[in-house]
């Protein structure tokens, strides 16, 4: 599918760059046009073009210079085909040793130079396919190899939802997994050859958002120096993931709506329709229901984007496959900065197995990175003293210690559990209230009354 496909053109005569994009864009492509090389990379940095077709001899830092670059950060991610003069022909025989996939005589037929775009795009699929193959089996390492029935149920559920085109909403607290599941559910789709693009719609500033899913034309807004294709157009034939759906504003809440309306969006500055085809996975940790009953989330637009709802289970409900996924981790992570992990010391281990993690399979992935990160000896050990995690005891009681009063032991493991989960969220009081399921207040009143706030 043509339209899903976006080509960078570079070359510093804007004749050739508009003769290219008029065919280009004829055949279905997305184009971007650079005059240079360094106007070239900067666009790269800012949006991925899988396609880039290039001049060799332009004025400042030429063609071949651009290659190196290219090829150099982004490796096969990026094809670069050559387009050159008959005076040329020799440099564009050496880029493609450089790495270059191909090249393109200006004189000659213009079919030739859509069959080596042709070439570009099958190995860009190839890549693609690849990549989600390795994605497939991580999947699998984190879910089908589970031993506890919730998740089971869910995975045939996926099963079953996969190949239609139904919007899907996934619920769950934050850190169980709801990204990889959405990739999952993509790489089971039909759509499984094309894009699969994932946003988080907290981590993006509500004014900026409307342009990283619309995208913008030139000088749209202060700071808008060049067109900008959206996440939709980017995602044209594949999968757009919303996470954190219900941070959305009102105003985006809208726009979305529309496009699931008509599968059509307008860039930021243009009044200019562009037909989108995508399918939307859209997750979120809150309750919807209860925020649409605050006025902050839209009924209407609820309703289009849970067709059909998928619950994940938290980590402490499946603790079956906390010992698969400690494996896994260790194994990542320990290939990964090269070191011989031997094994778990005993009593990190039974802490393992028996937290309750409030931070879910995040929290057990970045509890094992930091342990192999700190490992020495080849053994991995938690410092439970190092205020990072509670220390956890048979029962929650040790008999061989003198039993407290209930308020006293109360206190205690409510400031101990604020002070975890705040370490967790890097003192964000927003997001540990979140996953505290706790109102921003309720946590400040607590800061205070337990002198936990500067």
């Amino acid at each position: 599918m043509n339209k899903s496909t976006k080509i960078l053109i570079v070359d510093d005569e804007i004749e050739y760059r508009e003769t290219y994009r008029m065919l280009l864009e004829a055949k279905g492509f997305l184009v971007g046009e650079a005059g240079n090389t360094t106007e070239a990379l900067e666009m790269l940095e800012r949006e991925y073009y899988p396609i880039v077709l290039s001049d060799i001899i332009m004025p400042g830092k030429d063609g071949i210079y651009l290659l190196k670059e290219i090829k150099k950060a982004y490796k096969d991610s990026i094809e670069v085909i050559i387009v050159t003069g008959y005076g040329s022909v020799e440099s564009a025989v050496n880029a493609m040793k450089i790495g270059a996939l191909g090249y393109f005589i200006k004189s000659r037929n213009p079919e030739e130079l859509l069959k080596e775009i042709d070439k570009a795009k099958r190995l860009i699929k190839l890549q693609a396919k690849n990549n989600m193959a390795k994605n497939d089996i991580n999947a699998k390492l984190y879910l089908y190899q589970t031993k506890s029935s919730k998740m089971r149920k869910v995975l045939d559920y996926v099963d079953a939802v996969s190949k239609t085109n139904s919007n899907i909403l996934l619920t769950g607290e934050s850190g169980v997994g709801k990204e990889i599941m959405a990739n999952l559910i993509h790489d089971k789709s039909d759509r499984s050859g094309m894009i699969f693009v994932p946003i988080n719609c907290q981590a993006i500033s509500d004014n900026l958002l409307e342009s990283e899913l619309f995208g913008h034309e030139k000088g749209s807004f202060t700071g808008a120096t060049s067109k900008r294709i959206g996440r939709f157009e980017e995602a044209g034939g594949g999968t757009i993931f919303l996470d954190e759906i219900g941070e959305m504003s009102h105003g985006t809440q809208i726009k979305l709506l529309r496009v699931l309306d008509n599968k059509k969006i307008e860039r930021v500055g243009s009044s200019k329709q562009i037909d989108v085809d995508f399918r939307l996975i859209s997750a979120t940790n809150r309750d919807l229901k209860v925020e649409i009953e605050k006025g902050n989330f839209r009924e209407d637009l609820f309703y289009r984007i849970n067709t059909i709802t998928i619950e994940i289970p938290p980590l402490r409900e499946r603790k079956e496959d906390i010992e698969g996924m400690e494996k896994f981790f260790i194994t990542h992570f320990s290939n990964e900065m090269k070191k011989d992990v031997k094994r778990v010391d005993s009593e990190t281990e039974r802490f393992l197995l028996n937290y309750n993690y409030p931070g879910n399979v995040r929290e057990l992935k970045n509890i094992i990175e930091r342990m192999v990160v700190l490992s020495k000896d080849g053994v991995l050990r938690l410092n439970k003293f190092d205020g990072n995690f509670n220390e956890i005891e048979d029962d929650n009681i040790n008999i061989n210690k003198k039993i407290i009063p209930y308020k006293e032991a109360k206190t205690q493991f409510e400031i101990k559990y604020i002070s975890n989960v705040l370490k967790l969220c890097d003192n964000n009081i927003t997001k540990a209230a979140k996953l505290m399921k706790i109102s921003r207040r309720q946590l400040f009143n607590k800061l205070v009354e337990y002198k936990l706030k500067d």
